[in-house]
């Protein structure tokens, strides 16, 4: 099954949080199921920038050493894919604007990341996803 790796705490806020945009600097055709990957590496710099961020929004996230990292957390669905001068809700401007929907929660499966689009092997989605 295909999958992204998103950083913390933003891969949290696309499976717990209803973050429907995902801000990329290239574009996706792909449309349907996609793994988040909660990626290992998080700032202390980052991690506050988004907090910040995710306040403005009115969500509230969880301590960084709370949040998994450097495991498979949840499955969510690419409907959409846009690029944008302005920024809009979770979409940032000068970006392309991933649209996600139907955001689900899995067992989390401990995985290596990689950029770009990667694939999991479908059997280690199987049992966690059933």
């Amino acid at each position: 099954m295909k999958a992204l790796s998103v950083r913390q705490p933003w891969a949290w806020a696309i499976i717990y949080a209803l973050k429907d945009i995902e801000n990329r600097g290239w574009p996706i055709h792909y449309r349907g199921d996609i793994l988040i990957h909660a990626a290992k590496t998080c700032t202390k710099k980052e991690y506050q920038l988004a907090r910040e961020f995710c306040q403005g929004m009115g969500v509230e996230i969880p301590e960084l050493i709370s949040l998994r990292r450097g495991q498979v957390i949840g499955i969510v669905t690419i409907v959409d894919c846009k690029f944008s001068q302005v920024a809009s809700g979770w979409g940032m401007p000068g970006q392309y604007h991933w649209k996600l929907e139907n955001p689900r929660e899995i067992t989390p499966i401990p995985y290596i990341g990689r950029l770009g689009i990667f694939e999991v092997p479908d059997d280690l989605v199987m049992e966690v996803a059933a």
